[in-house]
């Protein structure tokens, strides 16, 4: 499995036959990120309404778009190209500094083996039910920014509950992203002893199962 990270909670997962799948695409116009020129197969949105992170529209390739928080609300699973997705639903921080909070969800799937989970825009400590709908998994795609997203602690939190065996950060400050109200990286890494966090140099690595660690670490991306 290649994993990318473009900026913002968008990622590209393509899988070992060619499958590709794009999380949370922002627009290049309102975030600062380039926009995404590689065509995918299939788009998930944690969000139809925040456009830092539902923008299917501006992903080449005519992908099938899968609504996370309508799954959550449909019942929580489905499959599509042989990959099978679940969502919970989940709310933006309930103090949100600028608006109501909205809806969104987590989700997860899996590809070549590896189970994949994304925070979508959560913005609060985790429920029992969200936690138990992240454990087991291989790779978390976690929210370190901090506030309107989960704080940094019950993040912390929900990691040491729920263990999963690689956290990618993403929806931190970069220098490309326009907002301005989100924390930079080290402030995550913090959390963590120098010797548990890894940086990949390259906005794109290669996973396997057999790579992955047995005890949860910290994996930094570049963005595209």
């Amino acid at each position: 499995m290649k994993l990318t990270w473009y900026g913002h909670a968008c990622l590209q997962v393509e899988s070992s036959d060619g499958l590709v799948i794009v999380t949370d695409p922002y627009d290049p116009a309102t975030s600062g990120y380039r926009p995404i020129r590689e065509p995918a197969d299939i788009v998930v949105m944690s969000s139809s309404t925040d456009s830092f992170h539902n923008n299917a529209q501006l992903v080449p390739g005519d992908p099938l778009v899968i609504d996370a928080l309508e799954l959550a609300l449909a019942g929580g699973r489905r499959v599509e190209g042989g990959v099978p997705f679940a969502a919970v639903a989940a709310m933006e921080a309930l103090d949100h500094y600028a608006h109501d909070p909205d809806q969104n969800a987590l989700y997860r799937f899996e590809v070549d083996g590896i189970r994949i989970g994304h925070m979508g825009d959560v913005g609060n400590p985790l429920s029992p039910e969200q936690l138990d709908f992240f454990r087991g998994l291989d790779v978390l795609l976690a929210l370190t920014g901090g506030h309107p997203t989960i704080a940094l602690g019950d993040l912390k939190t929900a990691i040491d509950v729920t263990r999963p065996r690689l956290v990618v950060p993403m929806h931190f400050r970069t220098l490309r992203l326009k907002l301005r109200n989100t924390a930079w990286i080290h402030e995550f890494l913090d959390y963590f002893a120098t010797e548990q966090v890894d940086f990949a140099f390259s906005e794109t690595v290669v996973l396997s199962r057999d790579m992955l660690p047995d005890e949860t670490r910290v994996l930094v991306l570049d963005y595209a």
